[in-house]
């Protein structure tokens, strides 16, 4: 990835699943998906949702120009963008134009207000690391997948988190 600086990496054998080394892609990819989605076809059990104490619903105050741009101002320059490659610095300069600050608002509104996600913001990128200090790295456990979103659906989600 061309926006990640340089590392040296560990030295590594093939990534084993039983014993077995993976030594094609999809033979690694089989092993990584199913280390790192352990959960992805587990019984889930819905009855824990009658629990849930029914809220009477509110009304949604329209975000404003101070929202985002305070939460902006908190992301550091240097983290790793998502799939669409635009990085905070990006958004930092695009917001001090009042007309695309105005139009993110005008998206961000539009998800409350429709109750919709977009797809485009659940887009992501997995980046599979070694973790530091591991004596082997031969076995899926010794990496750490991080998930890259696309970072003006992030945005969106710190100012309706704060």
């Amino acid at each position: 990835m061309n926006w990640v600086k340089k590392r040296k990496l560990p030295v590594t054998e093939a990534i084993k699943l039983n014993n077995h080394p993976c030594l094609t892609t999809e033979s690694l990819w089989n092993t990584l998906h199913n280390s790192f989605n352990t959960a992805l076809h587990r019984q889930i059990d819905f009855s824990i949702l009658n629990e849930v104490v029914c809220k009477p619903s509110q009304r949604w105050n329209l975000f404003s120009k101070y929202e985002f741009k305070s939460a902006i101002s908190r992301c550091k320059d240097s983290s790793s963008p998502g799939p669409n490659r635009l990085t905070w610095r990006h958004w930092k300069i695009i917001i001090t134009n009042d007309d695309c600050l105005s139009r993110i608002i005008n998206i961000a509104d539009a998800c409350i207000n429709l109750g919709h996600w977009p797809k485009y913001f659940k887009v992501s990128t997995t980046i599979i690391i070694p973790k530091p200090n591991k004596s082997l790295y031969d076995h899926p456990k010794a990496f750490c997948p991080i998930i890259l979103l696309n970072t003006l659906g992030k945005l969106i989600e710190k100012v309706i988190a704060k």
